[in-house]
């Protein structure tokens, strides 16, 4: 995909070529020395993807945003449509939101 601003497709093909990958030797008595595997750079997990998911975050969420936008059921990864529900019908009309909170703390969530 492209910006909505003009870009010059020449640059962008210029840096889609230039992509780095690094290749690991693995020395075993029972895998193949001569083997090598190729990962790239764009593979390796990231500290955001490592870290995952922190209750005290997802409670700062509930308090903050989780009446108008149920951010911490989206930061929970819960199903889109139980999300969409959510909001429509204001977090169960509170009972939702009371259950999502207990469940936060206890770690069931």
């Amino acid at each position: 995909m492209f910006a909505s601003f003009p870009v010059n497709k020449d640059n962008v093909k210029k840096a889609e070529v230039n992509v780095e990958t690094t290749t690991v030797k693995v020395e075993s008595p029972t895998i193949d020395p001569t083997v090598t595997d190729g990962v790239a750079n764009e593979d390796a997990l990231t500290p955001i993807a490592a870290a995952g998911y922190d209750k005290w975050v997802a409670v700062a969420f509930w308090f903050f945003l989780g009446w108008p936008f149920a951010a911490h059921r989206w930061y929970a990864k819960k199903p889109v449509w139980a999300n969409i529900l959510y909001i429509i019908t204001l977090g169960g009309l509170g009972i939702w939101s009371i259950i999502d909170l207990i469940n936060i703390l206890t770690d069931n969530f």
